[in-house]
């Protein structure tokens, strides 16, 4: 458990050290996240060796104290974020001074990639709401550091992740009021087995908020505009980690909290949002003229699966939909860091910021389209990559199944969807490409960057079975 306290501080550290030396911010920040990095490494190493670990800080007796406990779970996704912010902070070395934001990026980065570990090791539900206001926060003002033209649209999102810290709130005030503890576990064996207005009440209240933070259908609208205007490393982690905290939380609230009863009926909403999300995100995407703002579209797409998933493992005791639920997180992870870097890479050198301006990059910036196209693959869910697994375990226990046969038609609408608008690109860039200046030299290595998490994505398949073993499937 001490290595994974280390993940947590160490970018705190690093953030406050580069507030103080904004000379050094840059390698500060980067050194930071890699020790975190190999911090998190040891931290699923002992809890695969040891078993899940708990701490209680500051040494207060149970009730008192704010709990955290590393599981295999837990473990693994502390280790996706410090991977990838590990990613991102490299990628910026080589890129972002370019835009000049450096020197406020590093410690806000920092500050992110803590909160956001700090979140995966809570189980209380008042540190979430601390965690999660301290990632939303960070997310708003890393928004901002396009300049003015990205004001409107961080307000936007402050406004709309205030309105959904404040349901989220009420919730948690509505269930200590009723049973006097906020830890999940505690709070767990007071909640009647019969259901309870007011604990229904309580937990529509923070799903909404949730739902809002992680831009889940129909609560998504705030997040194109940001991703529009933010920068490709700001939306790279913004679409692979921020929005995982909320969906995180939610699983933990229906799986733990909610009667058996509650539980099926509110499988129905998720499967509902999630096709909705599926259906709606892949054809906003498809129809969009703007490359940043279609992959952001395919972000709210890609969670409708992670929603499709939540509501079939509420509905279902089959583990292979919990399974599919946390492979479907990581490989959207991954592939999502890899395309808003790769996008933003060519933005940035092609000049432009619609989707034509792809055109004939498969000539002009080869090693990044070769990113976008490994990831977009694994979006559609093309084997062996890590979303085809995802979507694989999603699939199987549905085909035995004829009442379940509708929602593998919303998965097969939605995969048609995710192909058409990655073909999309790839059509475009294999096109013949318009002429360039006579000094266009395109920088190799934040392309070759942008690709390692593309191709990470397409090596889980080498450790399927240590997945499903991890995670319980």
């Amino acid at each position: 458990m001490n290595y994974a306290l280390a993940a947590v501080l160490l970018p705190l550290l690093a953030a406050l050290l580069a507030l103080g030396w904004r000379r050094y911010a840059a390698w500060v920040s980067w050194g930071g996240t890699i020790l975190s990095l190999l911090c998190a490494i040891v931290a699923l190493q002992q809890v695969l060796s040891d078993g899940p670990q708990q701490m209680l800080l500051g040494n207060w007796p149970t009730g008192l104290a704010i709990r955290w406990q590393l599981s295999e779970l837990t473990a693994l996704l502390l280790l996706l974020t410090t991977v990838i912010h590990s990613l991102v902070a490299s990628y910026s070395l080589t890129s972002l001074r370019r835009l000049q934001v450096a020197a406020d990026f590093w410690p806000l980065s920092s500050l992110l990639q803590m909160s956001l570990s700090a979140l995966w090791l809570s189980t209380d539900l008042f540190n979430w709401y601390v965690t999660l206001e301290l990632l939303g926060l960070v997310a708003v003002a890393m928004v901002t550091l396009s300049g003015n033209k990205s004001v409107a649209a961080a307000l936007r999102y402050l406004l709309l992740s205030l309105a959904g810290s404040l349901c989220y709130l009420l919730g948690v005030a509505l269930l200590y009021g009723q049973f006097g503890v906020l830890d999940v576990a505690e709070l767990a064996t007071r909640m009647p087995a019969s259901e309870s207005h007011m604990t229904t009440f309580a937990l529509v209240l923070m799903t909404a908020g949730l739902m809002l933070k992680g831009a889940l259908w129909p609560l998504h609208l705030w997040l194109p505009a940001a991703h529009a205007v933010a920068p490709a490393p700001v939306s790279a982690l913004l679409s692979a980690l921020v929005v995982k905290g909320p969906l995180f939380i939610l699983w933990m609230l229906w799986s733990q909290l909610a009667t058996v009863e509650l539980s099926h009926a509110a499988a129905g909403f998720f499967l509902f949002a999630g096709s909705m999300a599926l259906l709606t995100g892949g054809w906003s995407a498809l129809r969009t003229p703007y490359a940043k703002v279609m992959v952001a579209y395919s972000t709210v797409a890609q969670l409708g699966y992670a929603l499709l998933a939540i509501g079939l493992a509420l509905r279902s005791a089959d583990p292979a939909f919990q399974l599919a639920l946390w492979l479907f997180i990581i490989a959207h992870a991954l592939a999502k860091t890899s395309a808003f870097l790769a996008v933003g890479e060519m933005q940035h050198s092609l000049g432009g910021k619609r989707v034509q301006m792809l055109k004939g990059a498969s000539q002009t910036m080869p090693v990044a389209m070769f990113a976008l196209a490994v990831a977009g693959g694994s979006l559609i869910g093309l084997p062996p990559s890590g979303g085809f697994l995802a979507k694989w375990q999603l699939l199987l226990p549905l085909w035995p199944e004829w009442q379940l046969w509708l929602w593998l038609l919303v998965i097969f609408l939605g995969t048609l969807l995710s192909a058409a608008y990655v073909f999309r690109l790839v059509v475009l860039a294999f096109d013949r490409a318009d002429p360039v200046k006579p000094d266009f030299a395109p920088q190799l290595l934040p392309q070759w960057l942008a690709l390692v998490p593309a191709l990470l994505v397409w090596g889980l398949a080498f450790g399927s079975h240590s997945f499903v073993h991890w995670l319980g499937g």
